[in-house]
């Protein structure tokens, strides 16, 4: 038995699978998901897991060299964007609206859908080189 690391092995698999510019995205348990779009289904119940708790354990597995977050971010959930501002000290949050970041969900290589119930608790982060 796999004894450590992730152990969502569909998660395991799309991690494994990213290449240089690759993007997958974080998300609420509200976030459409877009027909197509491979969906990794976390959610046990509202609240859980949270938002949080899946980025840190995905982050210690994946490098990103870009994030890409809802400006509503800023002011609906202020608390969590300066939590993700902490995560990514050395890469820039680009904002961008809430419309545009559904739309862009649509060529992420996957979506993560956490338990998180929290207004704008989405980001996409795109996949860096690592050497």
């Amino acid at each position: 038995m796999y004894k450590g690391g992730i152990l969502n092995g569909e998660l395991n698999r799309i991690l494994g699978n990213m290449r240089h510019t690759d993007c997958i995205c974080i998300g609420d348990c509200g976030l459409p998901i877009p027909k197509g779009v491979e969906v990794v289904d976390l959610a046990v119940k509202l609240g859980s897991p949270s938002f949080l708790e899946v980025l840190d354990v995905i982050m210690e597995h994946f490098e990103a060299e870009k994030v890409t977050a809802a400006s509503e971010v800023v002011e609906k959930n202020a608390s969590l964007y300066e939590e993700m501002k902490a995560r990514f000290s050395e890469i820039p949050i680009e904002l961008i609206p809430h419309k545009e970041f559904k739309e862009l969900t649509a060529s992420c290589a996957a979506i993560v859908r956490t338990g998180e119930n929290h207004p704008y608790a989405n980001i996409i982060m795109q996949s860096a080189c690592i050497f």
